[in-house]
């Protein structure tokens, strides 16, 4: 009796660059075979279907078994069993962790725990994102999250130096390790314009001026949560909207140094009362753990949204945030306390604003 067999000899691992990716996007074997067909890879390399699927095969059967390397990158370079070169082990690390804008947007802020994961079914459905690359997807926010919660240190060096993942893709686990931890409400039809590069530039401002890591870099969860006594000292900024001489005189220097800059002038003049009630109130409220998961809504309907309605343009915003923050300065209340001047809202949200009023 006859047995047939495939048999593949190398030194150097061969990995096909676009069947990797099929594997990571949840293709089939049948599905990827069929692609590379339809690329017109048998003429291109003279070969039958047959070693088509059988290259394809064998390449899959090489990234699952690369795959737990993969759960800790560092292992991929000391292992000894795939002779891969320094760039093609970049390639695989960066590519196995990257993810899809979609995908992210929709678990972007949620727990991520066992019931998330139950419903990326739906999530799939909804995206368009096969079942399974969500799935190494959120397994690959998890992990991140479990390995740097708990490391002293900035967040995206702990991430860049534990996962070997470029400065931007660790940058973007930052932002999704951040809004997981304070689990922050991002699911809101109002918020839905937003895209995911939106919260992660809000998350890097978030993190650089309202964190424990912004005072104490050599403490754990630095980066991740905020810090209390900054978020209790900000209730103190709420004299500029309860003492109504301090908030006339706040108005007569923001609209002074606006005046003839702007054609949204009159509507920045009318309105300043009620925008600054809006943002001093959200900055008051943010020691309450309701308050803080509700930051990006209650931006959008107390300050965004008027603005929006005026017409405002985002070199408006720019300016009037930038006034607003200057003239602050000024008030003799606030001279000596830079870190509560409501400027510390405009760095954490100015774009979040500026995205919001372009869309």
């Amino acid at each position: 009796m006859s047995v047939e067999l495939d048999v593949f000899v190398g030194n150097t691992t061969i990995m096909d660059e676009e069947v990797y990716q099929f594997w990571l996007d949840g293709y089939t074997v049948n599905d990827a075979v069929k692609v590379r067909m339809e690329g017109g890879v048998l003429e291109e390399c003279e070969a039958s279907a047959e070693v088509l699927r059988s290259d394809t095969m064998d390449q899959y059967r090489t990234f699952q078994m690369c795959e737990r390397l993969l759960h800790s990158p560092a292992k991929l370079a000391n292992q000894l069993l795939f002779q891969i070169p320094p760039h093609r082990q970049a390639m695989l690390i960066e590519r196995y962790y990257t993810f899809d804008g979609v995908f992210v947007r929709e678990v972007l802020g949620k727990k991520l725990s066992k019931g998330t994961k139950k419903d990326l079914d739906d999530v799939s459905a909804k995206t368009g994102v096969t079942l399974k690359s969500c799935r190494r997807q959120f397994d690959n926010f998890k992990r991140v999250f479990k390995v740097v919660e708990e490391l002293k240190g900035p967040l995206v060096e702990n991430i860049r130096q534990h996962f070997l993942l470029s400065d931007k893709l660790a940058r973007d686990y930052a932002a999704i390790v951040f809004f997981a931890n304070n689990r922050f409400e991002t699911g809101k039809k109002k918020l839905h314009y937003l895209t995911f590069q939106d919260f992660a530039f809000c998350a890097g401002q978030l993190i650089s001026n309202w964190t424990v890591g912004a005072l104490d870099n050599m403490v754990e969860d630095m980066d991740v949560d905020l810090e209390k006594e900054f978020l209790q000292d900000l209730k103190e900024l709420k004299i500029l909207i309860t003492d109504k001489d301090l908030l006339d005189q706040h108005k007569s220097l923001v609209c002074t140094a606006l005046r003839g800059k702007t054609k949204a002038f009159n509507e920045m003049e009318a309105n300043f009362k009620n925008l600054s009630r809006g943002l001093v109130n959200i900055a008051a409220k943010l020691t309450n753990t309701k308050d803080v998961r509700d930051f990006f809504i209650d931006l959008v309907e107390k300050f965004i949204e008027p603005c929006r309605s005026d017409k405002w343009t985002a070199g408006d915003m720019r300016l009037y945030l930038t006034h607003y923050t200057n003239s602050a300065h000024i008030l003799d209340t606030f001279k000596h306390q830079v870190h509560l001047v409501p400027g510390t809202i405009k760095g954490a949200v100015l774009s979040h604003n500026i995205n919001a009023i372009e869309s």
